[in-house]
């Protein structure tokens, strides 16, 4: 479980095939800043760009570690097949504060980016999402870009998905790969935990499993 406040800015090094086939994964090394392994053990959970990740080995003096990605979560992620600036997150302890919102680091679908401007101080990030993650977006409401936890200010459903438009103050923009978006850039996104339920809860009768 995570939070979706980014605790590093890492770097995709270096990545290595697990198999020769289309259905073996990568090995990726990520390089972290300095000190952010210190209390990360083997085994550990650290969301990339929002997906959550095993350790498998690290250095922690080095600064790097690495992660074993399936083809599968390959190819319904985006920002983990290449190398790169990345969004890192440890995973959450019981006692931490939850500055964000409930984030469980599974990614729901990639989106696109389809402008990151300046606006004042700030800076506007219009995003497409796919029409099936559209019904969980609202007003107000939270949407998890690449691990980071925003609140969504506008949302307008169209042929082509659900634009959700969203504010980006400085510190966000400074402390995350955020700002190296671009339109056309594809963004993991991962729709409000509680929302899922509530639409479970409101399912007719006739669409729960069958006994």
């Amino acid at each position: 479980m995570f939070t979706g406040i980014i605790t590093g800015v890492g770097r995709i090094a270096a990545l290595h095939d697990l198999g020769a086939s289309a259905a073996h994964g990568k090995r990726l090394t990520v390089h972290a800043p300095p000190g952010y392994l210190d209390d990360v053990g083997l085994g550990d959970s650290i969301a990339l760009n929002g997906a959550c990740m095993t350790v498998t080995t690290f250095d922690a003096p080095a600064g790097w570690f690495t992660i074993d990605i399936s083809a599968e979560s390959l190819a319904r992620t985006a920002g983990l097949d290449r190398e790169g600036p990345i969004n890192l997150e440890k995973a959450l302890r019981a006692n931490d504060r939850l500055g964000g919102h409930l984030v469980s680091g599974h990614v729901d679908g990639v989106g696109r980016v389809l402008e990151l401007a300046p606006v004042g101080e700030s800076w506007l990030l219009r995003v497409l999402a796919p029409a099936a993650l559209g019904r969980y977006l609202a007003y107000k409401g939270s949407i998890t870009v690449n691990g980071v936890s925003l609140t969504v200010n506008s949302v307008a459903d169209g042929p082509e998905g659900t634009e959700m438009r969203i504010n980006l103050i400085p510190h966000t923009v400074q402390n995350t790969a955020l700002g190296s978006l671009t339109a056309g850039s594809a963004v993991n996104l991962e729709v409000d935990l509680i929302a899922r339920y509530v639409e479970r809860m409101l399912a007719p009768a006739a669409a729960k499993e069958p006994a």
